[in-house]
């Protein structure tokens, strides 16, 4: 019998997962003693039997969970198709806790009841990007040592062209279509099943980084973890109930996803609607009018666009709305509080640390802060020695509280992302009076120039102040006066506007409302920035682009 470091057994027989944790040392600080529901966990908790098991017998069993078209699932039309999905995996395709089973779908209910299915079972859920490639998809099994797959049919294409890595006894493509192997496989399962009683501190899943260098982090949570994550930033600030039906963006396999359309949810009783293909700004507003949608959970740029189109729209029912995956800039959180009247959460997380710990609830947000920390955690700026720093004063972010980093067979990042039991998600930020943070840049986003320290993300969010921008970044670009200078790449409302004019428009704006050092030096108009699936800013894409140019020229 393996036991956990709190004494508790472990349920899982595979101990691949566990024996790729850091050392216990190079852990952070977790503390569950700051908040009554955490420090009340018992020591074996199976976060599907809490999520979807206890929903059912506590009386939300024919409540609607789940939307997607003209289909809705009940909790215990959920519980029955994730129970019939165990049963294949243990019985069919021979998973013993602890393996790991890599999920390929897009948002949709059979990838929630597969998720719930494989956590049931005891297995550990490693669910991927829809869009990733076979080279991509290869790394993945690799470093988490894949032993089985659900995939959709749709979607199997790319994993196939891995299966020489594909190191598994099992593959089964799922989907609506006859042929999906999964779908015949639950004709005449029982719709019975018995969980695996997992340790609290059995792994549950692990989630690969977006990363913006080299191969993506594989970071490793736990059953207690997913409990926190919803028993912290929603239950703190009260955003989901019984009555709330949310919609998204981001996908599942993002945690930023999971956490607000599946597990915060499914929580508190809510339910969540899907959609067959990706949202753009004009189906998300029809979807919120059609469907009555009360929460929102998406990125700034779809934020911004929302803001335009809703004064064509009927979206009264909205009442809650979530930002994630980078800064909310203030221009932005206003023209949407300006067109709807809600008050954004700007929250901020990682996936290392799982989900959000500093927001702030609507009635406390304050436009251009991303907000204070939240119940369960702690968090602190602190200067390179790891000191803290006074009120308004520019440094490091470290956080601490119930989730934490634990990179899968990496102590080199470990070490940098945890120290002295720390978490340093990698922000710039400043902390008001009042317990307020203010987001400044990435560590990677701040450009040198002159000696000068400049925040890409400040200018940005000057720069969207002004109606003839839509979207903006600003990155460093190689100087050989200035060591590097601020580039402001620009996305026009109207592309008619894109001259010299303009430029020396902006760049003016720019150095009439922050010091003039900052304004940006070159401005590049685009037709489009580079953006994750999520519609996060992939900044290093342009840093990469611009180092490039800079090589001919020594």
């Amino acid at each position: 019998m393996v036991y956990l470091p709190e004494g508790a057994p472990t349920a899982h027989r595979d101990l691949f997962a566990r024996e790729h944790l850091p050392p216990r040392e190079l852990w952070p600080r977790m503390d569950y003693s700051v908040l009554p529901i955490l420090a009340a966990y018992p020591d074996r908790i199976n976060c599907a039997t809490e999520l979807l098991v206890k929903m059912v017998a506590g009386g939300f069993a024919d409540r609607p969970v789940l939307h997607m078209d003209s289909t809705t699932w009940s909790y215990r039309q959920l519980q029955d198709r994730a129970n019939r999905i165990a049963r294949v995996l243990v019985e069919d395709m021979g998973l013993v806790p602890g393996n790991r089973v890599l999920l390929r779908s897009a948002n949709n209910p059979m990838l929630v009841a597969c998720w719930f299915a494989v956590l049931k079972a005891g297995g550990i859920c490693v669910t991927t990007m829809q869009l990733l490639r076979a080279r991509e998809l290869g790394y993945v099994i690799e470093k988490s040592r894949i032993t089985h797959a659900l995939c959709d049919a749709a979607l199997a294409d790319e994993l196939e062209q891995t299966r020489a890595k594909l190191d598994t006894r099992y593959f089964s493509p799922l989907g609506g279509n006859a042929a999906a192997s999964l779908d015949r496989a639950l004709d005449g399962k029982n719709a019975s099943f018995t969980d695996v009683d997992t340790a609290a501190d059995d792994m549950a899943l692990i989630a690969f980084t977006s990363g913006t260098t080299g191969n993506a982090k594989a970071t490793m949570h736990f059953h207690r973890d997913v409990m926190a994550i919803a028993d912290c930033f929603p239950r703190s600030y009260k955003m989901a109930g019984p009555d709330d039906i949310f919609i998204g963006t981001p996908p599942l396999a993002f945690t930023f996803g999971l956490g607000g359309l599946t597990i915060f949810p499914m929580r508190f009783g809510a339910s969540t609607r899907y959609f067959g293909a990706p949202l753009n700004a004009e189906s998300m507003m029809d979807a919120i009018q059609r469907y009555r949608i009360t929460g929102l959970y998406t990125a700034p740029t779809m934020y911004r666009q929302l803001a335009a189109l809703a004064p064509k729209y009927d979206i009264g029912s909205l009442n809650k709305g979530v930002s994630a995956g980078e800064t909310l800039p203030k221009a932005t959180w206003e023209a949407f509080h300006d067109a709807t009247g809600i008050k954004l959460s700007d929250g901020l997380g990682s996936t290392e640390m799982l989900h959000i710990f500093v927001a702030s609830p609507p009635h406390e947000m304050r436009a251009g802060f991303t907000g204070r920390v939240n119940p369960g955690y702690e968090a602190r700026v602190v200067d390179q020695a790891g000191n803290p720093l006074p009120p308004g004063t520019s440094g490091e972010l470290q956080t601490r509280g119930p989730t934490g980093c634990r990179y899968m067979d990496d102590l080199d990042r470990q070490k940098h992302y945890v120290r002295q039991g720390w978490n340093y998600p990698g922000d710039m930020y400043e902390m008001d009076e009042r317990g307020y943070f203010r987001y400044v840049a990435r560590a990677d986003d701040m450009i040198i120039s002159a000696g000068y320290n400049i925040s890409g993300p400040e200018i940005e969010a000057v720069l969207l102040e002004h109606p003839k921008v839509a979207e903006c970044a600003v990155v460093a670009s190689p100087d050989p006066e200035r060591t590097n200078i601020a580039k402001a790449y620009v996305v026009l409302r109207d592309q008619r506007d894109a001259n010299e004019g303009t430029i020396k428009t902006l760049q003016d704006h720019v150095k009439g409302i922050i010091a003039p050092y900052k304004y940006p030096r070159a401005v590049e108009f685009v037709d489009s920035l580079p953006k994750t699936e999520t519609g996060k800013l992939q900044r290093f894409k342009l840093r990469q682009q611009e180092i490039a140019r800079a090589k001919p020229r020594g």
